[in-house]
């Protein structure tokens, strides 16, 4: 199918949606990869791994054009290889996301809603939020929660922090779609941060974004 959904949320930030539906063949006929890109694809052995892989090249290059290329730091965290955007991606099961800002970080993360979330739902909860009782919303609120934690866990760039014991989400009203709001609190962060949130399908998808100021 490709990108469902390319969205510009302002000026300098895009919001792009994947479904995939192609086999590797037509994926990889899409994109082109460097040397390191090769290295990196012959190196997942399994083909779910090469499809996410080459899902991401492919929405890349639908949202800014097939010579954009990613490389990765020492945590595995993405970036643009030109410096010119800050970026996120997430990926589960069929959909893989990108959001990208010439001037604001960015963080998103989706999930695709399959798992018993309410048997580890302990891990990342911590005793500040608040889940409805309501069994038709519980694990759709459960998903949002998580979703938003590992987007501002992406945000802060991972290093040092709790999901549980650091990132609060204050309490909200599960809506199909909505805005919420999130702390990150360490010893080197305290910062609060709007995050927004929606469902496609069995899917939750949640991301945010802060403008830092000059890169």
């Amino acid at each position: 199918m490709g990108c469902i959904s390319k969205h510009y949320l302002n000026e300098t930030t895009i919001l792009g949606v994947w479904k995939i539906e192609e086999d590797i063949k037509t994926l990889l006929e899409m994109v082109v990869l460097d040397n390191g890109d090769k290295k990196k694809y012959k190196g997942f052995a399994s083909t779910s791994r090469r499809l996410e892989f080459l899902s991401v090249r492919a929405l890349l290059a639908e949202l800014l054009g097939k010579d954009t290329k990613i490389v990765y730091n020492k945590n595995n965290k993405p970036f643009l290889k030109d410096g010119s955007r800050f970026i996120s991606i997430s990926h589960s099961h069929k959909l893989t996301a990108i959001l990208c800002s010439t001037d604001e970080k960015v963080g998103i993360d989706l999930e695709y809603m399959s798992s018993n979330i309410n048997a580890f739902a302990f891990k990342f909860l911590n005793r500040k939020e608040k889940v409805t009782k309501s069994s038709e919303d519980r694990k759709y609120h459960l998903y949002i929660h998580w979703c938003a934690k590992e987007s501002l866990y992406k945000i802060c760039d991972k290093e040092g922090i709790s999901i549980k014991k650091n990132i609060t989400i204050e309490p909200f009203e599960v809506r199909e779609s909505g805005e919420i709001k999130g702390s990150v609190h360490t010893q080197k962060i305290n910062e609060t941060f709007d995050l927004f949130y929606s469902r496609y399908d069995n899917y939750a998808i949640v991301w945010t974004k802060k403008n830092y100021g000059n890169k």
